[in-house]
């Protein structure tokens, strides 16, 4: 029998998808905590990690890898914003699923993951595939080097000043490398900037020391 913990802030989600997991036979809910902190005290490990959140930013990407470190993690979320699913996966998902998802489709999920494989549910594939095209597009734009390091300081909140004073270049210099990115990106605003950062990999949560107020 495989083991299931559940990660859901909110006591109705988490005893909802308690109830899903334990009518599975082959499945054998072992904790059920209302936080990624909860889940670590624990100090176990699982064969399926179910974290539900309401919605994905970029705190709760450094827990969904905190949870892939406890077990294969099946990610529950409304999925309506930045970061995205490949951001997700990339943290460690092994699968991906909406809120809104049926019954059938969340079994069907842990089935998979406990043997190894991957899950995306149907309702969301047609998402995953934009995805998949936009990073392609953007893969082909060929962001230089100090482009891709100014994108990564911009992604982690600093302003151009501050990322001028940590590249050691003067802060003309790096509204330069920012319009050109947004060029080569085609992007206009710095939450498109972030969010193609982390579709492209070059953004991890604590990568970089937090900007001074």
């Amino acid at each position: 029998m495989f083991t299931v913990a559940i990660v859901a802030e909110h006591p109705v989600s988490r005893a909802g998808m308690e109830k899903l997991a334990s009518d599975d036979t082959g499945l054998r809910v072992v904790s059920a905590v209302g936080s990624v902190a909860e889940l670590r005290r624990t100090a176990g490990s699982y064969d399926v990690v179910v974290l539900d959140l309401p919605h994905i930013d970029l705190v709760n990407v450094q827990e969904v890898a905190e949870v892939a470190a406890l077990g294969r993690a099946l990610v529950s979320s409304t999925w309506g914003g930045s970061p995205t699913l490949l951001a997700t996966i990339r943290a460690g998902a092994r699968g991906c699923i909406s809120r809104f998802a049926e019954q059938q489709d969340v079994r069907a999920a842990m089935r998979i993951m406990v043997q190894g494989g991957f899950y995306i549910c149907p309702r969301m594939v047609g998402q995953f595939q934009f995805e998949l095209a936009n990073q392609a597009q953007a893969e082909q734009s060929g962001l230089a080097p100090r482009e891709i390091e100014t994108l990564r300081w911009i992604a982690s909140g600093f302003t151009h000043a501050q990322i001028a004073a940590r590249m050691g270049l003067s802060q003309a210099t790096v509204n330069t490398y920012a319009k050109r990115i947004r060029a080569k990106l085609n992007v206009n605003n710095k939450a498109d900037l972030t969010r193609m950062a982390i579709e492209l990999g070059h953004f991890s949560h604590g990568r970089h020391s937090t900007p001074a107020a």
